[in-house]
């Protein structure tokens, strides 16, 4: 199995910032995409950044030069810097891995982590 583990998250006012951190152990060959998503109270998970393994990015409008993500591949961890933070951040902050489990046929397994809160005060 594999297992994410996300640390990082915590309390900040408003133009501050945090940085999230998400390991991946276990039987892993492999990562593809690393990304970390969000979900707020009474809204839907939404995607807030990911990078491949070659290290390209996509982000979401709504961080596009506030957040930044970055991925360790050697250690099988993704981070997201978050700077600039507003109210509107505040949520759940989850990490997501497309992981290959198992090789000849590969096999890929979509991870999730437990999920880390970040709360941003005004």
């Amino acid at each position: 199995q594999v297992q994410l583990v996300e640390s990082g998250g915590g309390l900040v006012q408003a133009e501050g910032s945090l940085r999230l951190s998400c390991a991946a152990s276990g039987r892993i060959y492999s990562i593809n995409v690393m990304g970390w998503y969000r979900q707020a109270p009474g809204k839907e998970r939404e995607l807030v950044a990911r990078v491949t393994s070659g290290g390209s990015t996509i982000y979401a409008d709504s961080v596009k030069g506030r957040f930044t993500i970055s991925r360790d591949n050697a250690k099988n961890t993704v981070y997201l810097q978050m700077d600039s933070l507003k109210p509107e951040d505040r949520a759940v902050y989850y990490c997501n891995a497309n992981v290959l489990v198992s090789r000849h046929p590969d096999r890929y397994l979509e991870v999730w982590g437990q999920g880390t809160l970040v709360t941003v005060s005004s």
